[in-house]
């Protein structure tokens, strides 16, 4: 096997990327920073800083109108793909936790997005199946708990239109992928890793971005 680039993530390194992509704005700042304040011990959901410039960049590059989260927490995600969207587009972010995506909706409101975020708390299950079956939607991000990542791909995939993308973190669940007898989460992500490669609707790229990410077109 051939071995790609070996280059390591380093701190300094680490601080340098970010420095050379879009910075965040004020309000995408204060809510990292408020999450990791008030929510210490989950802060780890959060996506990657990194990651909110990219999935604005994927919205504009895609051209999205019509966008579904699957997994909120405290909103970083959301807001920055929110931001991307043109006015009239409409963003369905599902989450379970009213007391966590409380700081989301401040956020959302504080930025002037709140009118294209959809929040719906319920089981996010429930709520995919309620969605229309035809192709609808334009990009869909997945970043929930793990066990359902493959029941989720399965609703989404048949309601993104051709050329939709789907977009899903933590595809590395920090190296326990590489574990065979791997268990939980990383047991999980295993499994859909290996659902997704094989997934014939679909183009997909397993990239290194922070915990691991997926980018996955729908085939004409």
């Amino acid at each position: 096997m051939t071995r790609g680039n070996t280059t390591k993530i380093t701190d300094e390194l680490y601080a340098y990327t970010l420095a050379h992509n879009p910075p965040l704005d004020d309000v995408q700042r204060e809510l990292v920073e408020t999450t990791y304040a008030e929510l210490p011990g989950h802060a780890g959901m959060q996506s990657a800083q990194e990651q909110g410039p990219l999935l604005a960049f994927l919205v504009r590059l895609t051209g999205a109108r019509h966008i579904v989260e699957v997994g909120t927490f405290t909103g970083f995600s959301a807001l920055s793909m929110a931001q991307a969207l043109p006015a009239d587009g409409v963003l369905i972010a599902c989450d379970i936790s009213e007391e966590w995506t409380a700081y989301g909706r401040e956020a959302w409101k504080k930025a002037g997005v709140a009118d294209r975020i959809d929040l719906r708390i319920a089981p996010a299950l429930d709520t995919l199946r309620a969605m229309p079956a035809e192709p609808h939607i334009d990009m869909a991000y997945l970043d929930a708990d793990k066990d359902n990542y493959i029941a989720y791909w399965e609703e989404l995939v048949p309601r993104m239109r051709p050329g939709g993308l789907v977009v899903t973190d933590n595809v590395l669940f920090h190296g326990g992928v590489t574990d065979p007898l791997a268990t939980g989460s990383a047991a999980a992500i295993r499994g859909f890793n290996d659902h997704v490669a094989a997934d014939p609707r679909m183009d997909s790229v397993l990239l290194t971005v922070s915990d691991g990410l997926t980018l996955s077109r729908r085939k004409q």
